[in-house]
């Protein structure tokens, strides 16, 4: 197994697990707090983050010549970070994850449209088995299939694109400077609909939402830099942790015990992952 894979694998699945912790905090906030707050309040955060690398290396360290690939992954991944976080706040928060962690099997494809990256058979069938794991252990309910269906679907192909423009990104950029140019971006972005959309927030409310940019702004470090080792068709589908580690998480917040078809699910996302590494 090439150690770059491995590594890229673990990096992945620290991403994977911020990621959940990241999203458990977000559908606690959201029950008062408007979706535009909590985008504008991470993508600030994450980007006051970059502050001490800023004045310790200063601005040359983050210089770039791919300005408009940066701007184009900031689109997909502001895009798709409305959309999820308008998912958790509206819809079950398992009807949210599986329409975002269902993006890597998305990734093949665009990889090889973008990238001309051909997944394997072998690949493909990791993804094949890696959905059905993440179907059962999900079990969507009646609100999957009402209108923010197309919200949904449109935050997993987001996604994927801004996984797939991270490897692209790659080849020439540090995972540190591919993740300062996405926090500077969005933040400019995000605070656009702050003239109609900013609220009062309690302090405990702001905490949260500070912890939610620090969180998200390392998992995104850690999957640029898993990104960055590793082609998006071969470890993409080791996304598919976040779905266990949000099931650990339920159960030891809230007492949800995982039935027989979530554990075979939670197996088959295993089985994925391993196939994937072996590969």
């Amino acid at each position: 197994m090439p150690q770059n894979t491995v590594k890229a694998a673990l990096w992945l699945l620290l991403s994977a697990l911020l990621f959940s912790m990241m999203g458990l905090l977000i559908r606690n906030v959201s029950a008062h707090t408007n979706n535009e707050t909590i985008v504008f309040v991470r993508n600030l955060v994450g980007s006051l983050m970059f502050l001490p690398l800023l004045l310790k290396y200063g601005v040359g360290h983050f210089r770039t010549r791919r300005l408009k690939l940066h701007l184009l992954r900031t689109f997909f991944g502001i895009t798709a970070m409305y959309s999820f976080f308008y998912a958790l706040a509206h819809i079950p928060i398992t009807d949210a994850m599986i329409f975002t962690y269902s993006a890597p099997v998305f990734i093949p494809l665009i990889a090889w449209l973008w990238l001309r990256e051909i997944p394997s058979p072998f690949s493909l069938a990791a993804v094949a088995i890696g959905i059905v794991g993440v179907y059962w252990v999900v079990k969507p309910s009646d609100g999957l299939f009402d209108g923010i269906s197309a919200l949904g679907f449109a935050t997993s192909v987001l996604a994927a694109a801004a996984f797939v423009s991270v490897r692209k990104l790659s080849s020439t950029e540090s995972p540190v400077v591919i993740v300062f140019y996405f926090s500077i971006f969005s933040a400019l972005v995000a605070a656009i609909p702050m003239y109609w959309a900013w609220q009062q927030i309690d302090n405990l409310s702001l905490l949260k939402l500070i912890i939610i940019g620090i969180v998200a702004t390392l998992s995104q470090i850690a999957m640029s830099r898993a990104y960055s080792l590793a082609p998006a068709s071969t470890i993409g589908p080791i996304a598919f942790s976040s779905i266990v580690f949000g099931g650990i998480a339920a159960w030891f917040l809230w007492g949800e015990t995982p039935d027989s078809l979530s554990l075979l699910g939670t197996l088959l996302i295993f089985i994925a992952c391993l196939l994937t590494l072996k590969r």
